[in-house]
């Protein structure tokens, strides 16, 4: 089991930037892919970036890519995610999870540990 704890969120301007964190306790951070999900009301959870173990391969959804930086201290536990440029349907609330192997996923059930999400709203 893993504990996960986002944080980071806030209220920021279209065009501003956040970095949110999610540390991780319980279980040996390296041994895992990490990833990224988020959930605006009224939406499923969707996912938004992963990372693979070792940092050596990253994945974005299509509408975050060249805006958003997915990256990971091992030696921190942390995970990361650099939001730039963001817009208004960036408004959501952020999840970070792990998941039980080495390899990403964009899957949102081939994670098993979850956060508690941090809220993030873009305004205009």
């Amino acid at each position: 089991q893993v504990q996960l704890v986002e944080s980071g969120g806030g209220l920021v301007q279209a065009g501003g930037s956040l970095r949110l964190s999610c540390a991780a306790s319980g279980r040996t951070f390296i041994n895992y892919a990490m990833g990224w999900f988020r959930q605006a009301p009224g939406k499923e959870r969707e996912f938004v970036a992963a990372i693979s173990w070792n940092g050596g391969t990253t994945n974005y959804r299509d509408s975050v890519k060249g805006r958003f930086t997915i990256s990971r201290d091992n030696a921190k536990n942390t995970l990361y995610l650099q939001m730039n440029s963001l817009k208004l349907d960036d408004t959501a609330v952020y999840y970070c999870a792990s998941a039980p192997g080495p390899l990403i996923s964009k899957i949102t059930t081939n994670y098993d540990n979850w956060g508690q999400g941090t809220q993030v709203t873009v305004s205009s």
